[in-house]
């Protein structure tokens, strides 16, 4: 309760998203859309690794969109999945890409549309062709084909993520409503509903979120924007955040 009271009396005041902090001790890292550049992962984790002094030093989120359009989505779960085993405090988000891979795997022919969307990369990443293949086949044969631990990753990414003041998640809350009203697709595909939301109408967190990709990532004070485009020859960003400072860390394509 008191920790409720003390955020919604910093909020009220004109400098709340400048006061919001992390808990003491944690410098957390968290990182955009990855889209299979296993390549961009590798540099930002180095510089991450860099920054911190270790990996042991940094706390690690990831904001989902790990698969499709780059060419590398098996090698992005594959890192990512080393990660985990390497860092239990690490948090890996579910995105919309894996939510549209996932129901791929049940439905494939009314789900048919991702493979326009970059599930055709995916597949390829695994060794499967698409051409003229029907739709179900290439739902066995990635099953087929894939490594179970790889199924277990995506099955048990989280939606959403609290730290201190803190709310991460992939691609926005739902404005005006409460937290425990969020749906899975507020939460997943959210857009400019999101980002325009009122004053009165933002949640009590600051909100850490990637999905909508700008040139540069995004400070607006009570949202920071870190999907900066690395599938379309933008930029990888993760978002540093220790104590009230917030700055970012790039790798180019």
């Amino acid at each position: 309760m008191a920790r409720m009271i003390d955020r919604l009396l910093r909020k009220s005041g004109s400098n709340w998203p400048e006061t919001a902090a992390v808990p003491d001790g944690k410098r957390i890292y968290a990182i955009g859309d990855i889209h299979g550049r296993a390549d961009m992962l590798d540099e930002l984790l180095y510089d991450i690794e860099k920054d911190a002094g270790s990996l042991d030093a940094a706390q690690l989120i990831f904001l989902g969109d790990y698969v499709d359009r780059g060419d590398d989505s098996r090698g992005v779960i594959e890192r990512l999945i080393k990660l985990q085993t390497e860092h239990e405090d690490a948090v890996f988000l579910k995105g919309n890409h894996e939510e549209l891979l996932l129901d791929f795997l049940e439905e494939p022919e009314d789900l048919g549309h991702w493979l326009d969307w970059g599930g055709e990369e995916t597949l390829e990443s695994y060794g499967i062709s698409t051409v003229g293949q029907p739709k179900p086949t290439l739902a066995e044969q990635w099953f087929a084909l894939a490594p179970k631990s790889h199924f277990e990753f995506l099955n048990a990414l989280k939606i959403r993520h609290v730290e201190g003041d803190f709310l991460f998640v992939h691609a926005g809350l739902r404005p005006g409503a409460p937290l425990e009203d969020q749906t899975d697709a507020d939460m997943l595909w959210i857009r400019k509903r999101f980002h325009n939301a009122s004053a009165d109408e933002r949640p009590d967190y600051v909100v850490v979120h990637g999905h909508t990709p700008t040139n540069k990532p995004v400070d607006a004070g009570w949202r920071i924007g870190v999907d900066t485009g690395a599938v379309y020859g933008g930029l990888l960003t993760a978002v540093v955040l220790e104590g009230t400072t917030r700055r970012f860390l790039s790798v180019a394509d």
